[in-house]
């Protein structure tokens, strides 16, 4: 039996670890910390299954406020000065992605291809892992001050409309009836009905590599570190507790997955894009649907372990210590949205966490084969969207590993783009 090794065990790994033993594979996960737990990002994401969320965070003019991202540390998007000399090629090539509305629309053709039906496919993998309960599909809610606002986002919502979204319109009235303990600032909405949400991805993806453990594959708690190779083919990944024979490597192991790349001959531009967020637990209010507003673009979502507020992008690497006060931004917004909420919470009702999305310039992941042999696969890079991409990332590994053709078509997020 062809033995399949996946490194990494957050929603992405686990995935791939599940659709690859259900093809046959004799599967081994590595991962060295409990899956779902606090240090992943699967554990601190926005919980969204949105697929809407095909617009790449570079757009046409992007690049006149890049003063403002490294002039404003606590900006909804801030580049720490001392990391700037190591990201600025990356960043130049995040910015020359967006530089027209046409290529932002081929981004957003591609990941429409990889998020359709995501709310559907997360349900039945919930279901099949014995926590169905923690999947919804109730829709997400967009809301804006005014017309005028929803209308200055005209090209991103443009782009939307013409790879497939829709949505409908909530006037005032509308909005109110829905949503009673907003604030009464936001007058118009954008309800996504195929949208929906999870209302606890930690616990979720421990249930996935559960899943995938009880259907025969085997979890190894060790770190990574590297690839042994004879004469182009794969026969062991290397780790800080010895070797794991292996075949075929699924390398998922997000944002810290450069190095493995780069040991299987691959110098690809991956960078963190450190996400916060914010959680009051056991809050009196909150939203009825998950929302988005349009002057925090961040995600409120009441979760299983209480109201959470996720946003803010960051880049400053993997080893700079966290600045709380972003985390403490997202919570006061939070508290401007919902006026009931309590002003005066005690520091033990809010918790604060910060990860890193793993993010390729141009938006997109790299799913395909490495170029030291085709027996190792990449499968990260996923930025905003790897909640809510993995299922489908997942069954392009898996058909690449099985020979078949891809479906979606994978040439958009082959790692060949970037040689």
């Amino acid at each position: 039996m062809t033995r399949v090794v996946v490194i990494g065990a957050g929603i992405v790994g686990a995935c791939a670890a599940l659709a690859a033993r259900r093809e046959g594979f004799a599967v081994t996960i590595l991962e060295p910390g409990e899956p779902g737990g606090e240090q992943a990002a699967s554990y601190g994401n926005g919980c969204w299954l949105s697929p809407m969320s095909v617009v790449p965070p570079a757009v046409p003019g992007l690049w006149r406020k890049v003063p403002t991202f490294l002039s404003d540390p606590l900006g909804p998007l801030a580049i720490r000065w001392s990391y700037l000399p190591r990201v600025a090629p990356w960043l130049l090539r995040y910015l020359w992605s967006g530089r027209t509305e046409e290529t932002v629309l081929r981004t957003a053709r591609a990941l429409r291809a990889l998020l359709r039906d995501a709310p559907a496919l997360h349900a039945r993998l919930a279901e099949e892992a014995g926590v169905g309960a923690l999947i919804r599909r109730q829709g997400l809610l967009y809301v804006f001050p005014d017309r005028a606002a929803f209308a200055a986002e005209a090209l991103a919502w443009r782009v939307r409309e013409a790879v497939g979204v829709r949505w409908i319109e909530l006037d005032e009235d509308e909005l109110r009836q829905r949503e009673p303990e907003l604030d009464r600032r936001y007058r118009f909405a954008l309800l996504a009905e195929e949208g929906g949400h999870c209302l606890d991805p930690g616990a979720y993806t421990a249930a996935l590599v559960a899943l995938a453990e009880a259907e025969g594959a085997r979890r190894v708690a060790a770190r990574a570190t590297g690839f042994r190779i004879e004469g182009g083919r794969l026969k062991a990944v290397t780790t800080d507790q010895g070797e794991v024979p292996a075949d075929r490597a699924v390398l998922a192991a997000g944002a810290r997955s450069r190095g493995l790349a780069r040991a299987a001959g691959d110098a690809l531009p991956l960078e963190s894009e450190r996400g916060y967020h914010a959680v009051i637990t056991d809050p009196a209010v909150g939203p009825r649907t998950p929302m988005m507003p349009s002057d925090g673009k961040m995600s409120v979502t009441m979760t299983a372990r209480g109201l959470r507020v996720s946003g803010q992008v960051e880049i400053a690497g993997l080893e700079a210590a966290p600045n709380w006060r972003r985390a403490e931004i997202l919570r006061d917004h939070l508290l401007r949205m919902f006026p009931s909420l309590p002003r005066d919470l005690p520091a033990e009702a809010v918790r604060f966490w910060m990860g890193h999305r793993p993010s390729m310039p141009d938006g997109l992941p790299v799913i395909g084969p490495a170029r030291a042999t085709p027996d190792i696969l990449h499968c990260f890079g996923h930025g905003h969207v790897g909640l809510v991409a993995a299922p489908r990332s997942a069954a392009l590994v898996a058909a690449m590993l099985a020979g078949r053709a891809p479906d979606p078509d994978a040439e958009p997020y082959s790692p060949d783009r970037f040689r």
